[in-house]
């Protein structure tokens, strides 16, 4: 059995040695992780990836614009109290029935250590990651409505991710260890490849990464492919049967790397690059 503090990346993840290193710190100091990175670059992934490594569960919590932090603790569902008050069911003045644990609240109370995603989390307001601050670092809160405090059993491993939208308060980046995800370079991308198309030929992957990275490379693109939208590609060209002397002179299937029409070309805009379905 791997070492607890001895992430390596798996099977269906190529994490670098200096993304390896900085999980195995969040691991040994109890610190959450906070990854930044361009959309696409395995931020998310990240987190499945060490849930698998380290054989624990994966709990998943997506922010969204109108998230409050109260919500990953817990939710008091008066709503439900009210109905059953109306309507006679159940003991009304057992308040615990009525609450529930949001998943901060779950990673606390889980008899075995967890991995707990925060995904996104500058979609929320920018008080936010603020109102998390005791929590993620004594590991506990209050439930007023029940008088209870909640400790957590084994400290779960925090992962939260960062599309860069909103900058973070200055008290929120004290507590976490930080690593930004570079986006991968030809060797690297090619062991990514590898892991998602082991037996396509080398002339292929040389010719498709030639092509995407053409395509990053124009100064002018409002969005750039990423990585999840390369391997999409790669699907979509062994769907048509495209090999490496098609890729020689034309950049097919445009549509799965660009997501914008400005980026297809026109006047003021990028050189067209020209598109075809086979």
């Amino acid at each position: 059995m791997k070492d607890k503090w001895n992430y390596q990346g798996t099977e269906d993840y190529v994490a670098s040695e200096e993304l390896q290193e900085i999980v195995n710190v969040s691991l040994a100091i109890g610190r959450p992780l906070l990854l930044k990175g361009e959309p696409g670059t395995g931020k998310t992934l990240l987190a499945q990836s060490i849930a698998r490594s380290l054989n624990r569960p994966l709990l998943r919590w997506n922010i969204k614009s109108t998230t409050k932090a109260v919500e990953g603790l817990y939710v008091y569902d008066t709503v439900q109290r009210l109905n059953d008050s109306r309507f006679g069911d159940g003991d009304v003045s057992d308040i615990k029935r009525y609450i529930k644990l949001g998943k901060l609240g779950e990673s606390f109370t889980a008899s075995e250590p967890v991995v707990l995603l925060i995904d996104e989390i500058d979609k929320a307001d920018l008080e936010f990651p603020n109102d998390l601050l005791a929590e993620l670092d004594e590991m506990r809160f209050h439930i007023p409505e029940t008088k209870e405090d909640i400790q957590a059993k084994r400290r779960p491993m925090v992962v939260i991710t960062s599309n860069s939208e909103k900058e973070l308060p200055d008290a929120f980046l004290r507590r976490c260890v930080f690593h930004f995800i570079e986006f991968p370079e030809d060797e690297m991308m090619r062991r990514i490849v590898k892991v998602h198309f082991p037996e396509l030929e080398k002339k292929t992957v040389d010719a498709a990464l030639k092509k995407f990275y053409e395509v990053r490379s124009r100064p002018s693109l409002q969005k750039k492919p990423s990585t999840s939208e390369l391997i999409d590609w790669l699907h979509a060209l062994l769907a048509f049967g495209v090999d490496a002397k098609s890729l020689q002179d034309d950049i097919p299937l445009l549509g799965v790397l660009l997501k914008k029409e400005q980026d297809f070309g026109g006047k003021g805009r990028v050189t067209p690059i020209r598109s075809r379905l086979y």
